[in-house]
């Protein structure tokens, strides 16, 4: 997004709202996403605007607190505060001071680790937001209408009419442009140079710092293994050894780049709640292009082709699932299914004690087959809702008494 336009974010809602309930807003997400973009848009003239990758604004921050916000008051909107979490105490006396809503505004690149220092110094006073890239929706300017995505018939019905079309090749140039504002609202923006670009301005100024990281090679070799790995089960030691460091330093790293808003970890689904921590989880690199990048796709063509075009569409469809539900203040209520047998089902949507199960395909004529497996659910004792494969087809047919195919123009 550029100074000249502004692209209307699903999330602003929400915010809007939040801003009415709490003193404070902190909203995280991976950088380059567009937070203080919707931030600086939503706030008016009244709010001033402080951003502490200034280092001399960081400075004050971190050496003087007290005369930070005798120079900065609120109602304010502060950037990157994870630079200088020792503001957290100050902005929860100002809260308790001012007694009214809206007073703050953050943005943080590292949701994880700021969350120690939130949940400490302002427990109760503040909605926490995340945001993801610009969701397809958002780039039809048709996402404000929908609802969190559920596989139900009328809410598809709904979200087809509004999808638009797509096609083959028009899906992986969205997947392989991705969803960073930069690249996916302008042509003309070079994709190789922005990912490059990113890549080391990432690692020189948010991993430095948070991982210690001595060899910044072995870091992006790290990163390249896991984009690699995108849509399958995580083995920290198979992760571990291909990037050459030790199993400790891959969960760190991993941690770090989930804290970043750059991989997500989709838990197994148990009914039993404590099985759910001790399976592995499957990876995912949000990004689709920052992924196809990082594992050297030179086009939309060679990547749809090539050995990655089942994985990372996949990669793109859940990406598309979570913003659904993210950018509407909701906590995606996801899982994956694997059985002992090692039957898998691709995604559990869990919503009121109703499991609604999904599978993703890379084909225009899925059938019966590819939803036979949701009958695997029937042993988990709860209600079992619609179904769906999210698929290449152009409309969306009964597949068995209570799946449809869902073309992907419904996402």
């Amino acid at each position: 997004m550029d100074g000249k336009t502004y692209l209307p974010r699903t999330i602003e809602a929400f915010i809007a709202n939040a801003t009415t309930q709490f003193p404070v807003l902190l909203l995280t997400g991976a950088r380059q996403v567009g937070k203080t973009t919707v931030l600086r848009h939503l706030s008016g003239q009244e709010r001033a605007y402080v951003t502490l990758d200034d280092p001399l604004v960081l400075s004050v921050a971190r050496e003087d607190p007290a005369l930070f916000f005798q120079r900065f008051r609120p109602p304010l909107l502060i950037d990157e505060i994870q630079y200088a979490p020792g503001l957290l105490p100050y902005i929860k006396m100002e809260a308790d001071r001012g007694r009214r809503p809206g007073l703050f505004w953050l943005t943080g690149s590292q949701h994880f680790h700021l969350m120690k220092g939130i949940s400490e110094s302002l427990a109760g006073r503040v909605a926490v937001v995340h945001l993801l890239g610009l969701s397809r929706r958002e780039l039809l300017g048709t996402d404000a209408q929908a609802e969190p995505f559920l596989p139900v018939q009328g809410p598809i019905g709904s979200r087809m009419k509004t999808g638009g079309t797509l096609s083959l090749s028009g899906i992986y140039k969205l997947i392989w442009r991705g969803a960073f504002p930069a690249v996916a609202l302008n042509e003309a923006v070079d994709r190789d140079l922005f990912y490059g670009s990113y890549v080391q301005t990432y690692l020189q100024r948010d991993v430095r710092d948070l991982a210690r990281v001595g060899d910044e090679m072995v870091f992006l070799r790290f990163v390249r293994a896991l984009a690699a790995r995108t849509a399958q089960i995580l083995n920290i030691s198979d992760l571990a050894r291909d990037a050459g460091v030790a199993v400790n330093t891959a969960r760190s790293w991993l941690s770090i780049l989930q804290a970043s808003g750059i991989a997500y970890l989709l838990e197994p689904y148990h009914s039993n709640i404590s099985k759910r921590m001790i399976k592995a989880p499957k990876s995912y690199l949000l990004d689709t292009g920052l992924c196809a990048y990082l594992t050297g796709w030179s086009s939309p063509e060679t990547l749809e082709a090539g050995a990655m075009g089942g994985p990372i569409l996949e990669t793109w469809i859940l990406s598309e699932l979570l913003r659904s539900y993210h950018h509407r203040g909701l906590s995606p209520p996801f899982y994956y299914y694997r059985d002992k047998d090692k039957q898998e089902i691709d995604l559990l949507i869990v919503r009121d004690g109703t499991v609604y199960p999904l599978e993703f395909k890379k084909t225009a004529s899925p059938g019966r087959r590819d939803a036979g497996r949701f009958r695997l659910l029937e042993k988990l004792g709860m209600p079992i809702g619609a179904g769906g494969v999210i698929c290449l087809a152009e409309q969306s047919l009964p597949l068995t008494e209570t799946a449809q195919s869902i073309p992907i123009t419904a996402l």
